[in-house]
């Protein structure tokens, strides 16, 4: 077993060190002063894109013709990377969600006409997108619970429902929404479902309301909306794949999207740790430095032990991926979405802790980052829906129904 990185996963990493060092951190100041409160990207993002662009670090998260080529097991150490500095880095090289759990889905199930419409733009990051599949009215940890109908009506379907939390639809650039709703309440029960393209001004389309996130606007990920589709018409080719393939589709876009999520939580930790130590080792309390303290050299212990123990689940993870496919790396998938996080949102309270008040306000990025990790013990499903799920397969195993 080795665990030494390939060549032209170090070569990656070495440059995009060297853009994270030379540009992307440097700038994380001015990106949070200048955002202008209305969801739109401050205007660096465009340079720090255009920058990226020319350093070959672009859309490094797509396998295949579409992206840079790089396996799940070489692209695990980039995102681990980018999660340094998740609100602007993963946006920089265009290797941020939902776009990419978008592209991921159009790349592979959609049409050649869907592909040239809307993965081409998304590509070249001249647009956004939203993927608008959680409900307020109904228990969206399930989602054959969605209540949203997509109803054919002759060359059309007419799209009605309410989704709220829906990623980067505040952003003023996200110009297309994949829908997921009901096709066919009667048939089997992971069958009703279906995905459909609905282009953001398409008459009936309302982007009610931006939401909070732990009280922030999260407006440099374009923020999260409540959307109402009301009687919203769009040609039945927007249809993605078949009828009653949605459910299908948003297991394999989620898989993906899970541990892109966890590649770069690991990051998020690792600039927790980095922070936690230059703190403890500038401040001294009742004569001597935090460093020396023996409850802070425990938290700083741990921290690490807790993110090797997460790292090396990701990257196997990420192997399994790529030697046996997304349904066979399923137990590891869901067994990192609920441990990572949990670790992640445990290291960075304890470096919030050794900040004191510092670390709750704007002057370091933890409470940001804090709020990010805590999110995504819901987001693409909630702990006790992995645990639930993760159990059930193992008492299969031995023997249970």
């Amino acid at each position: 077993m080795d665990f030494a990185y390939d060549e032209k996963t170090e070569d990656y990493r070495k440059r995009l060190t060297a853009f994270l060092d030379d540009h992307v951190l440097p700038a994380e100041q001015e990106f949070h002063d200048t955002y202008a409160g209305d969801w739109s990207p401050p205007p660096l993002l465009s340079r720090l894109q255009a920058q990226a662009r020319l350093a070959g670090l672009w859309n490094l998260f797509l396998p295949g013709e579409h992206g840079a080529g790089l396996t799940n097991l070489q692209y695990a150490p980039l995102a681990e990377l980018t999660g340094r500095s998740p609100a602007l880095a993963p946006a920089a090289l265009n290797c941020a969600a939902p776009d990419t759990g978008n592209m991921e889905v159009l790349a592979e199930f959609g049409r050649p006409r869907q592909q040239e419409r809307w993965l081409r733009p998304l590509l070249d990051g001249t647009i956004r997108s939203a993927f608008a599949m959680t409900e307020p009215e109904v228990a969206s940890s399930d989602a054959t619970n969605i209540g949203t109908r997509i109803a054919r009506d002759g060359d059309d379907y007419v799209i009605t429902g309410r989704k709220f939390y829906i990623t980067g639809a505040m952003n003023p650039n996200c110009q297309i929404f994949i829908v997921m709703g009901k096709t066919d309440p009667s048939a089997a029960r992971h069958l009703q479902q279906s995905m459909i393209l609905v282009p953001r001004h398409t008459p009936g389309v309302e982007v009610r309301r931006g939401m909070t996130v732990f009280g922030y606007d999260d407006g440099d990920h374009g923020g999260h909306a409540e959307v109402v589709f009301d009687e919203v018409r769009v040609p039945a080719a927007n249809l993605i794949g078949e009828e009653g393939s949605g459910f299908a589709i948003s297991q394999a876009r989620l898989g993906p999207g899970r541990i892109h999520h966890c590649m770069r939580l690991i990051g998020m930790a690792e600039r927790a740790i980095e922070l936690m130590c230059k703190r403890a080792l500038t401040r001294t309390p009742f004569g001597k430095p935090l460093a020396e303290q023996g409850v802070v050299q425990e938290w700083i212990a741990d921290a690490r032990v807790r993110v090797e123990q997460a790292r090396l689940l990701v990257l196997k993870g990420a192997w399994l991926m790529d030697t046996v496919g997304n349904k066979g790396a399923h137990t590891e998938i869901q067994a990192m979405k609920i441990v990572v996080p949990a670790t992640v949102e445990h290291i960075l309270d304890k470096a919030i802790q050794t900040y004191g008040a510092a670390g709750l306000g704007q002057d370091t990025p933890l409470a940001r980052l804090w709020a990010a990790a805590r999110t995504l013990r819901l987001a693409d499903g909630p702990d006790e829906v992995h645990k639930r799920s993760l159990a059930r397969r193992e008492l299969r195993r031995h023997g249970g129904q």
